[in-house]
């Protein structure tokens, strides 16, 4: 070896390129897809929701609010904003994903889906974190509004953010079994209309189930959504209406065993296979 040869620097280690499996392509495209779609309009998906938002901050906090003014010693419009954010993530994960996955049959696209070399589960994934991605920015710009104008608190983080994901994806998966099983848009907006909106509403959105008088206040602890309701009331105020370890691990059940239906769906194609 020459003087020259030994003082030669070692020529550089090939950097190694990143690559995405395969299954990661695959889905990574199917999610790209779901959230292209609402994107694409976005004041429908977007903007709608966060005026809807809005509106019933300023009725329900300004106007009521002046007259209320505190409920167990917390104001009025500090009360209810997080289950408008609740609702704000519910509304829109089930209504994208439902919509998302019946106008797909109605298009026969799911067909070419279902025939892929995607997996049911990466097909399942990728329809429910469309709508939970879309429920999520929502409720995202709707903290940060609430933040900005009335200083929404944050008492405990992590059940706030357990439960918000927990309840994110709950609606998700309940906005895909129902895009699953419905025929037409009607169905879809059946459930949304006298099923899921009541069930919110009389969750105790805009009050405190202690306040009702029986047997009223009996019927709302039969209500799922009035303990989801109670979760990220918790989490933002501090304020213990429901026993918070409980609710928790019946969500997390309730979520599992809903995705675990909704993945034997996409299985064995039922209602989705022509």
């Amino acid at each position: 070896m020459s003087a020259g040869q030994a003082l030669r620097p070692a020529a550089p280690a090939p950097a190694r390129r990143f690559s995405l499996t395969p299954a990661q392509i695959r889905f990574s495209t199917l999610l790209r897809r779901e959230v292209s779609r609402f994107l694409k309009i976005k004041r429908q998906t977007l903007g709608a929701p966060l005026l809807e938002t809005f509106l019933y901050i300023s009725v329900f906090g300004a106007a009521l609010g002046s007259r209320i003014q505190q409920l167990d010693g917390i104001d009025y419009v500090l009360f209810i904003t997080p289950g408008l954010i609740l609702m704000a993530w519910a509304i829109n994960a089930f209504s994208n994903n439902s919509s998302s996955i019946l106008q797909q049959k109605f298009q026969r696209a799911i067909d070419d889906q279902l025939s892929s070399p995607a997996s049911p589960l990466e097909l399942l994934l990728a329809f429910s974190l469309g709508g939970f991605l879309r429920g999520l920015i929502v409720s995202l710009i709707t903290f940060v509004v609430a933040w900005l104008l009335i200083g929404l608190p944050v008492v405990n983080a992590v059940v706030l953010l357990t439960a918000l994901f927990l309840v994110g994806f709950f609606f998700s998966q309940l906005g895909v079994l129902i895009g699953v099983r419905a025929e037409q848009f009607d169905d879809v907006s059946f459930a949304q209309t006298f099923v899921l909106q009541p069930l919110i509403f009389l969750g105790g959105v805009f009050y405190s189930a202690s306040l009702l008088p029986e047997p009223f206040q009996t019927i709302t602890h039969f209500n799922p959504v009035y303990y989801m309701i109670g979760l990220v009331r918790y989490g933002f105020l501090g304020y213990e209406e429901v026993d918070v370890g409980l609710s928790l691990a019946v969500l997390s059940l309730a979520t599992a065993a809903l995705f675990a239906v909704n993945l034997r769906l996409f299985k064995t194609g039922y209602r989705l296979r022509a």
